[in-house]
């Protein structure tokens, strides 16, 4: 005899429509960006003209090869090999890489899972789930099952969608953290190998320099000779010789190690690689500063602060979901039958709807506290992302007046060091004259006229 129960439709109308109702409702904060104290102008930077605008998140704009404004191939080339070959870079690939598949892994929980299963279970039933006497015998009984088992929990009060947002957030906060090691990569790059330039011109200036000092020596020698000067005066010449051959081994040195430096962001060896040496020549390069607003649109790594804030936030309400119930929808559908040959026959179909384990609607009542725990502990993670992302934009705006307060000085620095070396070449020049046509009386004879 079987029993049907038949529910009342407008019960059933009502629970469909309120679960409906409930799938998809999040209980996660709205989200909104903290609010930051930004200057109206760098301190360091020319006064800028025309209006400002409110900062809207662009890391995703391609920041370009921003490296070929200063026209050198070797360069462009260094910089296209450390994108193909640089292991930091493939990491912090790998790493997005992960993030995304972690946000498809939790995106798949709003979709049914849906499995295959085919095989036998040998079992002996007992004589009591048989209905026979407790001395009764009974025969072990082979099962065969081929079943597809469905299993899927609904989105109440947004909890699966809200997981699947913070995967979301991660992943683009590690695409930016990916394009901020690229943009330091390729600033890395830039600067090794404008320092080798920089050497190699060190080196040239100092070359000179010995081979000067070298004719000085000779020259002061045939004078010491020629009694015309001291020892004392000898020795100094020596001196400086020895000090000049000193420093340009120092900046042998110097480059040696910036060019292994370079190698380790080029992917390589130190031992397998070598750049030929090219003295560095002056540059006149000028980058505006742009606008503070416009520094927190560009910069990757605050865009990263500012995606690890909106997940932290979504994480905030999967802690409160717990409060809420919570429904899980499984079920099989298939064949089962004693004999092999019968398994896929009508009358061997079954079914079961409902939780294979568990219940299906689960409400916690009493947890010692956890589920507080839990939402507290998502809230202080979310306060400590909110100060990362207010420091990191600080750190920001300190480096960019840093720089601009460097490369300010640094152009008058340039101004007064040009008129220092247009002053030098024209007094040795003046010397050497002087000397040339006798003018110039050495030290050791004029002691001797005044002893006279």
């Amino acid at each position: 005899m079987q029993t049907t129960i038949q529910f009342p439709f407008g019960l059933t109308a009502g629970l469909s429509l309120s679960l409906l109702i409930l799938t998809g409702c999040s209980v996660a904060p709205v989200y909104e960006r903290p609010s930051l104290k930004m200057p109206e102008a760098f301190k360091e930077a020319a006064p800028a003209s025309g209006d400002w605008k409110q900062a809207q998140p662009s890391e995703e704009i391609a920041r370009g090869e921003w490296w070929k404004i200063f026209n050198d191939e070797t360069l462009n080339a260094l910089e296209l090999e450390a994108f193909h070959a640089n292991q930091d870079l493939k990491a912090a690939a790998a790493r997005l890489g992960q993030a995304r598949a972690l946000e498809q892994n939790a995106r798949s929980g709003l979709f049914p899972q849906i499995s295959l299963s085919f095989g036998p279970t040998r079992q002996l039933p007992s004589p009591a789930s048989q209905g026979l006497a407790p001395d009764a015998d009974t025969k072990p009984v082979t099962l065969w099952r081929g079943q597809a088992a469905i299993a899927y929990e609904a989105d109440l009060f947004g909890r699966v969608s809200t997981i699947a947002n913070a995967a979301k957030f991660d992943a683009q906060k590690n695409a930016a953290l990916f394009k901020s090691t690229l943009l330091a990569l390729q600033a890395d790059v830039a600067q090794a190998y404008f320092l080798i330039r920089e050497l190699d011109a060190v080196q040239a200036l100092y070359a000179d320099t010995v081979k000067l000092r070298t004719e000085t020596l000779n020259l002061t020698q045939h004078r010491y000779d020629a009694g015309d000067i001291s020892e004392q005066e000898l020795a100094r010449v020596k001196t400086d010789l020895a000090a000049a051959r000193s420093e340009a081994l120092g900046i042998t040195r110097q480059r040696a190690v910036a060019e292994h430096a370079l190698a380790i962001l080029l992917g390589k060896a130190p031992a397998d690689f070598s750049i030929v040496p090219q003295p560095l020549t002056r540059l006149s390069v000028s980058v505006p500063a742009g606008l503070p607003s416009a520094l927190l649109e560009r910069r990757p790594d605050i865009a990263a602060a500012e995606r690890a804030m909106a997940a932290a936030n979504e994480r905030v309400g999967v802690a409160k979901s717990a409060y809420f119930p919570r429904l899980s929808l499984t079920g099989s559908l298939g064949y089962e039958s004693n004999e092999l040959g019968d398994l896929f026959k009508s009358a061997s179909k079954t079914f079961v709807f409902g939780p294979l384990v568990g219940g299906l609607l689960s409400l916690p009542i009493f947890d010692g506290g956890a589920r507080a725990a839990g939402v507290d502990r998502a809230k202080a993670a979310y306060e400590e992302d909110v100060a990362n992302y207010r420091q990191t934009v600080l750190k920001a705006f300190k480096e960019v007046e840093d720089s601009l307060a460097t490369l300010r000085l640094l152009d008058e620095q340039n101004q007064a060091q040009d008129m220092a070396v247009d002053s030098a070449n024209r007094a040795a020049k003046l010397s050497q004259l002087q000397y040339r046509e006798g003018a110039v009386i050495p030290p050791f004879l004029t002691q001797v006229r005044s002893r006279d």
